[in-house]
């Protein structure tokens, strides 16, 4: 249910509405049929327990009464004996009422269990320290990493950021780049090579540290249920309502947050939904802009924009930017023409490295992309019927 709840509108858009009621009601049915199996079994035990009980104690008493006649036992200890039996027989009762109440906790317990005991895989390691402030200059040494043993993503890479550049990733779908920002911050280490920053592996920093001094605006951004104000301050919870305008005014979201009917209390839908793209974009860069981190990671940021949520995008982006080191992957070449240097990602290799400019002339992978984006759209004729 929290499955589809969330994808809602793709399911209308596939009218697929009907399947995932069905689908619900053969999921639940099935659910009532075990909990009724579960239920009978209950209530086949605890009569069952019952006849025991009331079995043993009649024989008790039989085989108690012949041995008073007989003078073998007598009436007080006979009494002694069945005080005793119902001694015994109490916990058995009590047992058998607790069956579902132990398997519901049993497989609760099983549950919680296989989270608790998942191991991390990034750690911080013995030892590690608090990270200083960072200037941001960041360095790649033959960096290469496989989510499996069998099939490595990033082969080799080696790069170098200097403080306050813009460096962008581009490439095919699938060739690496966002593997390559995800492990600046930790997210995956390194299987061999190192990441530096300001020359010391960033794996001697703790994660918290490290992360504190990095932020994100990434190509689907995650807002929470809860007044817009909330979401601007995520990264930075102390924040003042000064800094929350500020930083809202630099992302160019103030003007529509201010037209909404609760202003900066307006409640956001569940991952943004009551927002457009532009808007929500907006006001991740304002997160960003909040935290004043020195190192800036950018992934697809204007995806899925129309021109003028774009326009007012890349000038928040500007701003954003401004004196900070910053790692930008982008599809749509236009976005990146001024970054300082372009690495262009292939099959977990960087094979060309530049400038706009430089990396055009030399007419190689860069150079066919670009003109497959920019490439004017042939008219195409239909010939008339004779």
């Amino acid at each position: 249910m929290q499955e589809v709840l969330t994808s809602i509108r793709v399911v209308k858009a596939f009218n697929r509405e009907d399947y995932e009621q069905n689908r619900l009601e053969e999921e639940s049915l099935e659910s009532v049929e075990i909990a009724l199996r579960a239920r009978g079994l209950k209530a086949k035990l605890s009569p069952l327990v019952e006849i025991i009980v009331g079995v043993g104690t009649a024989m008790v008493l039989w085989f108690g009464a012949r041995m008073v006649l007989s003078g073998a036992l007598s009436a007080g200890d006979l009494v002694v004996f069945i005080w005793y039996l119902g001694k015994m027989y109490k916990p058995m009762q009590d047992l058998s009422k607790m069956t579902d109440s132990y398997s519901k906790a049993s497989v609760g317990y099983e549950r919680i269990r296989e989270v608790l005991e998942t191991n991390r895989e990034v750690r911080d390691l013995p030892g590690a320290r608090r990270a200083p402030p960072f200037h941001g200059r960041i360095e790649y040494e033959y960096v290469t990493f496989s989510y499996d043993s069998k099939s490595p993503v990033l082969r080799g890479i080696s790069f170098r950021i200097e403080p306050g550049q813009t460096v962008a990733l581009v490439g095919p779908t699938g060739a690496g780049k966002t593997t390559i920002i995800s492990m600046l911050p930790r997210f995956y280490d390194v299987d061999s090579g190192v990441i530096k920053i300001d020359g010391t592996d960033i794996r001697h920093f703790t994660q918290q540290s490290l992360r504190q001094q990095i932020s994100f605006v990434l190509q689907e951004t995650v807002l929470f249920h809860g007044p817009i104000w909330y979401n601007i301050a995520y990264g930075k919870p102390d924040a003042s309502r000064v800094e929350i305008l500020r930083a809202a005014e630099l992302a160019n979201a103030h003007e529509f947050i201010d037209r909404l009917s609760d202003g900066y209390n307006s409640i956001v839908g569940e991952r943004g939904a009551t927002l457009s793209g532009g808007q929500r974009q907006r006001i991740a860069i304002a997160r960003a802009i909040i935290r004043n981190s020195p190192i800036l990671i950018l992934d697809e940021p204007t995806t899925g924009l129309d021109a003028a949520s774009e326009h007012l995008v890349f000038e928040a982006l500007d701003r954003l930017m401004e004196g900070k080191t910053s790692i930008v992957i982008a599809h749509r070449l236009d976005t990146i023409r001024r970054a300082d240097q372009i690495l262009v990602v292939k099959n977990g290799v960087i094979v060309e490295r530049g400038r706009h400019e430089d990396l055009i002339r030399s007419g190689d992978l860069y150079a066919r992309l670009y003109e497959l984006q920019f490439r004017p759209e042939e008219c195409v004729t239909t010939p008339s019927a004779p």
